[in-house]
């Protein structure tokens, strides 16, 4: 094997290989400073009779194929155990293939992860038996903490009319989530406040999420108006603003 310099590596390699002794199938290697490059003869090379040496085509057999270049090769990927919840990767006891430098730069320091080695693997095998069995507190899915972080960011808004006596509850509550914030919300999770709403206000309410996590969203209970007329009323407002700035 051949050792050059990375800037003098790639100009020496075809008059290095020219000068070494051909063979039927013999393959050659050029080992630079970041990698090794290995490539071998696009002809075989026929066999010569005993104690006489190969003979070569002037041009034929000086034409190489490359084999293989390790500088090029795909990177591999780092396998870690996630110790907590990680954003757009997983949750604890996860396993997770990343990026070599996300690993070691990021979720190793900071104790996010640990290396997937047989030992942490059983145990975190036991660990997770142990949160089935009960035996251990549950942790939120993946799932539920991307629906937890979305809640705390969200202003839920509540029509009721105001022609019909009303009393707000959790079956209203929920109809409006999925109609307005596209979330499915189960009445049951809901819980609203202790006095009853019957009038138009600022109010609250409670969403369990999985049976662990509890967020406080903001309500406001409005007029009822049809899809059109807000729509109408909007676009008035808007116009509005827009004369006024101009102003």
């Amino acid at each position: 094997m051949l050792r050059l310099g990375a800037a003098r590596g790639c100009g020496l390699l075809l008059r290095w290989l020219r000068e070494q002794p051909a063979g039927p199938s013999r393959g050659l290697s050029l080992s630079l400073s970041r990698g090794t490059v290995v490539v071998e003869r696009w002809w075989k090379v026929p066999l010569s009779k005993e104690g006489r040496p190969p003979r070569l085509h002037p041009r034929r057999h000086r034409v190489y194929r490359l084999v293989e270049d390790t500088r090029n090769r795909p990177k591999e990927e780092l396998e870690l155990i996630l110790t907590q919840s990680v954003e757009n990767l997983g949750r604890r006891g996860d396993i997770v293939s990343v990026k070599k430098s996300l690993g070691r730069n990021k979720l190793l320091p900071q104790g996010l992860a640990v290396y997937a080695s047989p030992e942490n693997k059983k145990m975190f095998e036991e660990e997770m038996k142990l949160r089935q069995e009960g035996k251990l507190e549950r942790l939120q899915t993946h799932t539920g903490e991307r629906t937890v972080q979305f809640l705390k960011n969200c202003h839920l808004e509540v029509g009721m009319k105001n022609n019909v006596k009303w009393e707000l509850n959790n079956e209203i509550v929920a109809r409006f989530f999925l109609k307005n914030l596209k979330v499915f919300v189960s009445p049951h999770v809901l819980k609203l406040p202790d006095e009853p709403i019957t009038r138009w206000g600022e109010y609250w309410c409670d969403v369990t999420v999985n049976g662990l996590d509890t967020i406080r969203v903001p309500m406001s209970v409005v007029n009822f108006m049809r899809p059109k007329t807000k729509r109408y009323k909007n676009l008035l407002a808007q116009q509005a603003a827009l004369a006024e700035s101009e102003e």
